[in-house]
């Protein structure tokens, strides 16, 4: 997981640093989009075929995988402070590492729980594309707040799961490793998407 973080940070660090590439990138819809689009495909691919997909293969994706991202979210470097990406990534840093320990050290059944933040999840992307077209800020606000939860309860809730799949079942070799790559992916996407929604509610834009 954080090795596809600072894969991440290394994309966007390079993308922001050449402005003939950023210009191509960001100032470009269809290739911004496309890139949206193509992560998203790399995603779903990864959650499905990954099980049947070679070890290598799956690594390969998950590593372009934290390189698209990057580049698509070097855009909030241009629409945030430096100081503000940095403030709320620590706090992200905290919540994601406090409920990480707390999944990995707790008696609790979280299985109930992790169903019902799905719930929500499903909810919170049914709204963001809802309000990709109503463009408001009072649904983003709100869906920024549930999303906070959602993200910091299913940080528990997956590292709990890794760790009981992980103790329950007996893997060869490649089949352990393709488990690993699935947990960091869990857990890139849960700090990702947390550190975006406290940006969305704390972050102080650029004038």
């Amino acid at each position: 997981m954080f090795f596809g973080l600072l894969l991440s940070a290394g994309a966007a660090f390079l993308l922001l640093s050449n402005t003939s590439a950023l210009t191509f990138v960001l100032g470009n819809d269809v290739v911004y989009y496309g890139l949206v689009l193509f992560e998203l495909a790399l995603v779903l691919g990864l959650a499905g075929l990954s099980k049947r997909l070679p070890y290598a293969l799956v690594a390969l994706m998950f590593i372009v995988y934290s390189i698209t991202t990057g580049l698509t979210l070097s855009v909030i470097v241009l629409a945030y402070t430096l100081t503000s990406i940095a403030v709320v990534f620590v706090i992200a840093a905290g919540i994601f590492a406090a409920m990480s320990l707390y999944g990995f050290v707790t008696k609790r059944d979280l299985s109930g729980v992790g169903m019902v933040l799905f719930m929500l999840l499903i909810g919170i992307v049914l709204a963001g594309i809802v309000n990709f077209f109503l463009n408001s800020s009072l649904v983003s606000f709100i869906t920024s707040v549930i999303g906070v939860i959602v993200f910091t309860g299913l940080t528990a809730y997956d590292v709990q799961r890794i760790k009981k799949i992980g103790e329950s079942a007996d893997f060869s070799g490649e089949d352990l490793n393709k488990l690993a790559v699935r947990g960091a992916l869990s857990l890139y996407l849960d700090f990702i998407n947390l550190f975006l929604d406290l940006l969305n509610l704390f972050g102080k834009r650029r004038n």
